[in-house]
């Protein structure tokens, strides 16, 4: 489907093997996983385009990790996947500058496809448009 790096982050193990799994069969082959958000802010250097990241983790929560990516690199998008259906916590996850929240509710793949079509049609629209500008835009947010 689609050849841009993927990063997973979630400290269950068994969530992790069903994303990656899940991200397999729909056509991803650089997807790489990790079990906390340090392993992953230590590899933002491979510039993944898109990272899937768990809301509740040990190390560091999934807005801490989210606010040093985005400094990082303000273009990676990230999503929040979390089991808590807590308006707050999502209304949260977008003003600390994620893409999109998604609950872990057994169909999460599914939705993270969408999401994933979604980002392909704004990276779509961004090569045919004025990219500086629109980078600066999405930078806002």
């Amino acid at each position: 489907m689609n050849t841009s790096k993927l990063f997973v982050v979630d400290d269950d193990l068994f969530s992790l093997n069903q994303y990656q799994q899940g991200f397999k069969n729909l056509g991803f082959e650089d997807v790489e996983l990790f079990e906390n958000g340090t392993q992953c802010l230590n590899n933002l250097h491979k510039k993944p385009a898109v990272v899937f990241l768990d809301h509740n983790m040990e190390d560091l929560n999934g807005f801490e990790v989210l606010k040093k990516i985005k400094r990082y690199d303000p273009n990676i998008f990230v999503v929040i996947v979390s089991a808590q259906e807590d308006m707050k916590t999502a209304i949260d996850s977008l003003k600390f500058g994620a893409f999109d929240y998604v609950i872990k509710n057994g169909t999460e793949i599914n939705r993270m496809k969408e999401v994933l079509e979604r980002i392909k049609q704004i990276q779509e629209e961004l090569k045919q448009s004025n990219p500086g500008f629109l980078r600066k835009l999405l930078s806002i947010f």
